[in-house]
């Protein structure tokens, strides 16, 4: 089971949604960088569940215990640094039937079809959801190293069903969207910690009204979440496989749920010209822009300078209360399913600070490829 990712910075998430604990292992940090835990505590709370009415009404603090990799003065030591999380509020007998009735749309059937009943099964076992708070432990740690560097990500709801958000500024990429860019972000970051995560106030009314229907039926619902970084210099990443998109792939399409992943214009690519979708270049203030950002901050799969952006779609929670057709796996028969549990009915709220953490892991990840292993050297 493949848990670990990255290159200079790697990062091995462990542990299952109803173990004792769950947890990261953080290598290549460079050495003397002050790690904020008061911060770092308030980045997981962004993502903790239990703390509004779009969440499953499973709580868990997720207090970040970092057992190693820091010094006294609470920088980094150049050590690999490990944190856990203590799994605290379990109901494992909740899913004490999906051990032989697996749930459609879930794991639960490739998992037994892989390891032949020996797989953990409350909550989703290592499949789970849960284990996003150690992707957002080492995320949070890495969003520090960034803004030190310059470089800010933020992330939004951009749409939960039919219902829509404004998106980032982010594609003309002239001073004027990038100024305006800016105060989208500041207003995500400033907004209050209960209200949903998106641009617009409106927007995330409706998107939370949606939410709370389809839960009222025992029903779920999909959404796409947008994710920016800015400040990011050119020439970081390398060509194909360790750039800037595919080291943020790999993270994303390791978070439960994600079934799309596009960067810059997307998909919408396939209706235009190649007139209209490259993005010319200019002088601006002695440094060379593309004038706008159809490429999603990248070329060759190395920074072009603009904005990084990507938008990520995640389906629907397979665990609904409705009746759903499966089969008996013990019987060899036909069944009809009722998931009981706690379970989110739309994952992309809090799908937002992962999609922040996947980002900055990736990007800190490229910037640290070519650079020494102490972080006052760095860039």
């Amino acid at each position: 089971m493949a848990s670990t990712f990255g290159n200079t910075l790697r990062v091995t998430i462990f542990g299952q949604s109803h173990s004792e604990a769950i947890g990261c292992v953080i290598e290549g940090l460079p050495s003397g960088a002050p790690v904020d835990e008061d911060a770092l505590t308030a980045f997981m709370a962004r993502r903790a569940p239990g703390q509004n009415a779009w969440s499953t009404p499973r709580k868990e603090a997720d207090a970040v215990h970092i057992v190693s990799g820091l010094n006294g003065r609470g920088e980094t030591c150049g050590a690999p640094l490990a944190a856990l999380i203590y799994n605290t509020n379990t109901r494992s007998g909740d899913y004490d039937l999906l051990r032989r009735v697996p749930r459609p749309g879930h794991a639960d059937f490739a998992a037994n079809s892989k390891w032949h009943g020996a797989q953990d099964v409350p909550g989703g076992g290592h499949f789970s959801a849960r284990l996003t708070a150690p992707l957002c432990v080492a995320g949070g740690i890495a969003l520090q190293l960034l803004g030190r560097r310059g470089v800010r990500i933020a992330a939004h709801v951009a749409q939960v069903g039919s219902e829509r958000d404004v998106p980032f500024d982010a594609v003309r990429n002239s001073e004027e969207s990038a100024a305006h860019l800016a105060e989208q972000m500041r207003a995500l970051a400033t907004a209050d910690s209960g209200a949903f995560p998106t641009i617009s106030a409106k927007a995330g009314t409706r998107m939370a009204a949606s939410i709370d229907e389809v839960r009222k039926k025992g029903d779920s619902i999909g959404g796409i979440v947008e994710c920016v970084a800015t400040g990011l210099p050119a020439g970081v990443g390398s060509p194909r496989y360790d750039g800037i998109q595919g080291t943020i792939a790999r993270i994303v399409f390791g978070i439960p749920a994600v079934k799309g992943l596009e960067f810059g214009a997307g998909f919408s690519v396939a209706e235009l010209l190649g007139s209209q979708n490259n993005d010319p270049f200019e002088m601006r203030d002695g440094s060379v822009v593309p004038m706008s950002n159809n490429a999603g901050g990248s070329l060759g799969g190395i920074s072009n300078g603009a904005p990084v952006l990507f938008r990520m779609a995640v389906k629907p929670t397979p665990s609904i209360a409705l009746p759903q057709q499966s089969v008996d796996l013990v019987e060899g028969t036909n069944s009809t399913l009722e998931v009981r549990g706690r379970h989110d009915p739309c994952v992309a709220p809090r799908a937002v600070p992962v999609a922040e953490a996947a980002m900055a892991v990736a990007l800190l990840d490229c910037m640290l490829a070519s650079t020494t292993d102490r972080w006052d050297d760095r860039l």
